[in-house]
């Protein structure tokens, strides 16, 4: 046999041994079902909606504690991810009032007072472009060892954003001057920055 291909046969069997594959299931049509999609789909409105609703902490009793300290507030009401200097993930609710909506860009926006001084005290991401993967890692539902890689993570991550803004409000229905009942997540790496939620859900109260 060519010393080339016994080189490449070798190398080939050493890459897969280090592989870890994320089991397919073929569909009706004998198509493989995409097991990313699957899962957003068992488990969004199944059980990451009643995790983050069970848990979830007002977002105005969480900017009170955030003024004791990052970590302090993260103790008794977040999740960290990636150790001690990571951010904070939390679970949050709220009622608040749209006084800012920006649908002109791809990662829409809406900024909502809580307090009642028509100043934007958070703000609810719309997408399509979503930033950050607090949706993924606010709960302990998916574990990262289940995952084949990083990248599988990070997809998991982007399914989730993508499933969660297919049930927002859309683009044609203006929530600014509104004021609007929100459950969702958000990631917080210091005591003072504006927090950005990332929604599962956003309704119109009266």
């Amino acid at each position: 046999m060519n010393i080339r291909i016994v080189l490449a046969v070798s190398v080939l069997a050493a890459s897969l041994s280090g592989c870890k594959f994320v089991k397919t299931n073929a569909g009706e049509d004998g198509a493989s079902a995409d097991p990313m999609a699957e899962l957003v789909e068992t488990s969004f409105d199944a059980k990451l909606v009643p995790a983050l609703n069970e848990k979830a902490v007002e977002l105005a009793t969480l900017r009170d504690a955030l003024k004791s300290g990052l970590d302090k507030a993260g103790e008794a009401h977040g999740v960290r991810v990636g150790g001690a200097g990571g951010g904070w993930n939390f679970p949050v609710k709220g009622t608040a009032t749209v006084v800012e909506e920006n649908r002109a860009s791809k990662a829409a926006t809406a900024d909502i007072d809580l307090d009642g001084d028509n100043k934007g005290d958070a703000t609810l991401q719309l997408g399509p472009v979503i930033k950050g993967t607090a949706l993924r890692d606010t709960t302990t539902l998916y574990d990262f060892s289940t995952f084949r890689d990083q990248i599988e993570y990070a997809k998991l991550g982007r399914a989730l954003n993508d499933k969660a803004v297919s049930k927002l409000p859309a683009a044609d229905t203006p929530l600014k001057g509104k004021k609007v009942a929100f459950l969702g997540a958000v990631v917080i790496r210091s005591a003072s920055e504006k927090p950005q939620i990332m929604p599962v859900s956003i309704e119109v109260v009266p």
